[in-house]
């Protein structure tokens, strides 16, 4: 790999980017963050992940989200983090936010996935390895764990904040019960759950059943992962299923999950964009900060040129009542579950 040049940080990088409170904690977030789930492992070139991370960072993007599993293969998305972090952005640590997890299998044997505090401290270990840090600003537990009492899991993650190998602890996947639950048990230990990480699209609208409220109630922020659906929500599929598209290869979209309902439903959608002057994309991601208790967007870019489309849509206009009841109405028609209809 050829060596760039020095990497010096836009002098102008919190010029437009808006920030937003995490619950009732002393954190601000960029609205948009970027995650590093899909492109940064070693199937991507390192070359472009260095451009996709230097520019967002001169957007104003401080908030970097990783998993122990994030590749393929698993562990290389912070293993090529970590390169790129010592390259280019160690000077910059204090202005950074990365967040990594576990929950999810990442090795072989018993202690290799869930929630327990021998796996939980071990990934955490093995995290900071890869990625050359000292700390995670949040280190979230990745999912609920239903065989592990949920106070060795809340133990685990107040012990990493106490032994500063991470400044702040997280839930994923968390129901808005369970969520609840381990929110009183942080609180109690003296480590206030930061945020919550959990699907929410047009498409996926579960989060509004109850974790948006419980929450806010908890002093938690919440931030938003998958919010394309996986690129359903990209003009990527409006006329079908394009040759080269995660969809055709079967990577986490099947085929079938475009059906005629759905395709009908995303051109509508579509329509409402264009009206606003947007891309479906752009109109999908400027939905999800409606709501003031979403504190950021989590987005993937496989190229500098895609981060820059989406970064576009936070800059469009507020959403009328009108808008919002059409994009409810569309959604419905086309078979998602929308809360009050």
């Amino acid at each position: 790999m050829p060596v760039p040049p020095p990497y010096r940080a836009a002098d102008d990088r919190y010029g437009s980017m808006q920030y937003r409170r995490s619950g009732r904690s002393g954190v601000l977030l960029p609205t948009v963050s970027l995650g590093l789930w899909h492109n940064f492992g070693d199937t991507h070139p390192l070359e472009t992940q260095r451009a996709v991370l230097r520019r967002a960072f001169d957007a104003g993007i401080t908030h970097f989200d990783l998993a122990n599993n994030y590749g393929p293969p698993y562990g290389s998305a912070e293993a090529n983090f970590g390169r790129h972090f010592a390259a280019d952005f160690r000077p910059y640590r204090d202005e950074l936010f990365i967040a990594t997890k576990a929950g999810y299998d990442m090795w072989p044997g018993p202690y290799g996935e869930w929630g327990s505090r021998k796996y939980l401290l071990s990934s955490l270990d093995q995290s900071l390895t890869r990625m050359g840090l000292e700390y995670v600003d949040v280190f979230y537990s990745h999912r609920p764990d239903p065989d592990t009492p949920l106070e060795e899991t809340m133990g685990a993650l107040a012990s990493a904040v106490r032994q500063g190998k991470a400044l702040y602890a997280g839930l994923s996947n968390y129901s808005p019960e369970r969520m609840a639950e381990g929110a009183a048990i942080l609180r109690d230990l003296g480590t206030p759950l930061l945020i919550n990480q959990h699907p929410y699209s047009m498409l996926e609208r579960g989060i509004e059943g109850g974790l948006l409220e419980r929450s806010d109630e908890a002093g938690a922020g919440v931030i938003a992962f998958s919010p394309l659906a996986q690129g359903l929500l990209t003009d990527r599929y409006l006329q079908g299923v394009p040759e080269d598209s995660r969809m055709a290869v079967g990577h986490f979209l099947r085929r079938e999950a475009l059906t005629e309902q759905r395709l009908t439903m995303l051109r509508s959608l579509n329509a409402v964009a264009e009206k606003r002057g947007q891309t479906l994309a752009q109109l999908a991601l400027t939905w999800l900060l409606r709501d003031q208790r979403v504190t950021s967007v989590l987005i993937g870019a496989s190229s500098v040129a895609q981060l820059e489309q989406n970064l576009a849509a936070f800059g469009g206009a507020d959403f009328s009542g009108e808008e919002l009841a059409e994009i409810d109405r569309i959604t419905a028609e086309g078979g998602v579950a929308v809360p009050g209809r």
